[in-house]
């Protein structure tokens, strides 16, 4: 009888410790942060980063962002953003291009930004990366792109 309570003692204080490390797990990122901050942070972003290789086209495509600022809500917790932010990282960072603004924005697992940004943009999913012209919305990509993020972005822009 002693050893079937002892049995019992373990397998109740087990459960609670599963459900106690449930209920510590903390909430992903949600605000402002720069692009080596995230990469500190969340190391998986820094390995997408260094093994993306986009195509010399992809590169030349994103110098049509010249003078446009993007703004990227993204979650630190999600598998497209570990894909699609350090791309397009990794894009501006080889094309040179000069952005008049770049701004990164964790959000939490509800896809909400402290600054209601999600709210300004109608964040639905994650990641969404807007372009924008001062004040003006050029177009967005949401997920993952059509053709591939260079030209999707570069698509937006008319002349």
């Amino acid at each position: 009888m002693k050893s079937l309570f002892l049995a019992v003692l373990v397998i109740f204080s087990v459960g609670c410790s599963a459900t106690e490390k449930k209920q510590a797990k903390s909430e992903p990122y949600a605000g402002a942060i720069s692009a080596s901050q995230l990469f500190a942070q969340y190391p998986q972003f820094r390995a997408a980063y260094e093994q993306y290789q986009p195509s010399s086209e992809e590169i030349s495509a994103v110098k049509a962002l010249s003078g446009k600022s993007l703004v990227v809500l993204f979650g630190t917790w999600c598998h497209d953003s570990e894909r699609e932010v350090p791309r397009l990282l990794k894009l501006l960072d080889l094309s040179g291009v000069e952005l008049q603004s770049l701004s990164l924005h964790g959000v939490n697992y509800n896809k909400h930004e402290p600054t209601n940004l999600h709210k300004k943009y109608d964040l639905k999913y994650s990641p969404t990366i807007v372009l924008m012209q001062g004040e003006n919305e050029l177009g967005r990509v949401v997920e993952m792109p059509t053709l591939s993020l260079g030209e999707d972005l570069a698509g937006f822009v008319t002349e």
